[in-house]
């Protein structure tokens, strides 16, 4: 990954309701997601000057990423993982060099005992803007 070293700013278990798979009632239930995202950015101007101005907003590529799981449906959680990585990396702006997003849907559809199932992308600024 680009950065320094693979500098990154981790989210680890942020969770966000939206209607999102492939079943008729995942259309109109909400149900809770899960996402880690790994913004892979170069930290040492930050760690260097202790400046917010050097790093990159998390509330905002978090903020960015949750309005997607609570927005238009997706059959996919794949495609669900796409529109995050794109939106943090937009949100994030020019100090972001890549996104790894990990969706978790927490209660899958299946007749089995499965505490969930996730997708994980990762994916370079110049695809995402």
């Amino acid at each position: 990954m680009s950065g320094a070293g693979g500098d990154r700013v981790e989210l680890r278990g942020l969770r966000a309701l939206g209607t999102h798979g492939a079943l008729p009632e995942e259309r109109v239930r909400a149900q809770p997601f899960e996402l880690d995202l790994d913004l892979f950015v170069d930290l040492r101007p930050a760690g260097r000057s202790d400046r917010l101005d050097d790093t990159v907003d998390y509330a905002a590529f978090a903020a960015a990423a949750v309005a997607v799981v609570e927005g238009p449906h997706a059959e996919l959680i794949e495609t669900l993982a796409e529109r995050v990585a794109a939106a943090v990396l937009a949100a994030a702006g020019e100090r972001a060099t890549a996104v790894t997003v990990t969706v978790r849907k927490l209660r899958p559809p299946v007749a089995l005992s499965l505490g969930s199932a996730a997708v994980r992308v990762t994916r370079q600024a110049e695809e995402g803007r």
